[in-house]
């Protein structure tokens, strides 16, 4: 398995139903999956076998049956994802993406107070402005 977590899109949808269940049949899947997202068995079976194939999932057989389990934590998955996107843009953007992002999603009293400990640990090493990393030594015209 590499060290960066590469899920797609239809691949979360597997992996959320592994996460949640700790283990589950390939049946299982495929009636949550069509009815969650119309998916034809045939899909199902291919995002197991990717995930199979990518280290993430184990598959063990119990009588005629697979059992799915999830090989990579959740919490590390989502950080990983996150992490990745990030790497795909401005860092001069990266503080709007960020206020944007809780500004639209719901979090609880408990989620804010940890963003609010955290922003004002990371806000005494922070610097008044940060430089563009699109490209080497250049005069960007990010803003």
């Amino acid at each position: 398995m590499s060290d960066k977590i590469e899920i797609s899109n239809a691949e979360w949808s597997v992996m959320r139903i592994i996460w949640t269940l700790n283990k589950v049949t390939s049946r299982q899947l495929i009636e949550i999956l069509s009815t969650k997202k119309n998916w034809k068995p045939a899909t199902v079976k291919t995002l197991i076998g990717r995930l199979v194939t990518k280290g993430y999932v184990s598959k063990d057989k119990n009588g005629r049956a697979y059992i799915y389990s999830a090989l990579i934590c959740e919490q590390h998955a989502i950080n990983e994802q996150i992490l990745n996107n990030f790497d795909n843009i401005c860092q001069m953007h990266a503080g709007q993406a960020i206020n944007n992002l809780i500004k639209n999603i719901n979090l609880s009293k408990k989620d804010i107070d940890m963003l609010e400990k955290t922003l004002k640990v990371k806000r005494n090493n922070a610097p008044e402005k940060l430089a563009c990393d699109c490209l080497p030594n250049s005069d960007c015209t990010c803003e």
